[in-house]
């Protein structure tokens, strides 16, 4: 098998596949200069994709990511919107899907990252566990919050428009105004979302996997307890959870990985998962690991 491709278009741009999730910045509140340290660590290994997000750390994330970017970097900086913090909260976010919420959202987001455009805002719908779920006045119309999303692209403040948390059915009719990428939970183990990575592939768009070595939250199925990744780990010569990131890069040609951590040890393991090289026959055991239910393991 030939090696993968070490970039991949990613809303009109080319970045390499491996990029970074800084939620795991928030780990380093108490030592920014680490947290800002880590960040360009991380661009320096050429990483060139961050993903953020206002909530992260309570706007600290994206002040970090603000400090550490310089002119010249050219990294491709994606948000998303839909929920916002609630630092007071038993859950530390809230939804927030309103139309008007949504165009505050990328303001913050604007502001905190001290940018006049985002490169791309991911709308998250909340449609799909694990994680928050939209109710009652937060149940909104995907066409009220995409009639928003296109005007505060058409006005230059989002760069391309991305979707997290959705259904099939909600990316077919979000197509016409033009996604850039998708955003769910996938991995090895929970591979529920195959058709719409799919219809990613078919219609160029990026396939951003959250929670890719899958075990965010309780009860749900973690790659790295697979006696078969671990077998081919020890093989390669390789930790079992950069098999697991790899097995998603050759899994699908549109696949941009965001693995978050607050170490350099292990931001350098992940970008390193990026150059694994899986034989036909390696790949296939992989495949046949089975997938689980999300929804199912939740209860």
């Amino acid at each position: 098998m030939p090696p993968i491709s070490a970039t991949a278009p990613f809303a009109g741009r080319t970045v390499h596949r491996v990029g970074y999730g800084a939620m795991q910045l928030e780990r380093l509140h108490d030592d920014r200069d680490a947290a800002v340290a880590l960040l360009r660590h991380a661009i320096d290994l050429g990483v060139n994709h961050i993903d953020t997000a206002e909530f992260y750390g309570n706007t600290f994330v994206n002040g970090v990511i603000r400090d550490a970017l310089r002119p010249g970097d050219d990294v491709l900086v994606v948000s998303k919107v839909g929920a916002d913090p609630n630092p007071e909260g038993p859950i530390r976010l809230r939804p927030a899907q309103r139309p008007h919420e949504l165009r505050a959202s990328v303001e913050d987001n604007l502001r905190t990252l001290g940018t006049e455009q985002i490169g791309v805002v991911n709308l998250r719908r909340l449609d799909t566990r694990p994680g928050l779920k939209a109710e009652g006045d937060q149940l909104v119309d995907l066409d009220d919050q995409l009639e928003v999303m296109t005007a505060m692209r058409d006005e230059g403040k989002i760069g391309a428009i991305g979707l997290s948390s959705v259904t099939l059915e909600i990316l077919r009719r979000a197509l016409p105004a033009g996604i850039a990428c998708v955003q769910n939970a996938y991995s090895l183990v929970s591979r529920e979302d195959e058709d719409m990575l799919e219809l990613c592939v078919a219609e160029d768009i990026a396939w951003v996997p959250f929670f890719p070595l899958g075990g965010a939250f309780p009860g749900l199925p973690k790659v790295t307890d697979e006696p078969v990744v671990h077998t081919v780990a020890e093989s390669l010569g390789h930790t079992p959870s950069q098999i697991g990131l790899a097995w998603l890069l050759h899994h699908a040609p549109n696949v941009h990985l965001i693995p978050g951590t607050a170490t350099a040890g292990h931001l350098e393991e992940n970008v390193a998962a990026g150059a694994i090289v899986f034989d036909d026959a390696t790949l296939a055991t992989l495949d046949a690991v089975p997938s689980r239910s999300q929804d199912m393991a939740l209860g």
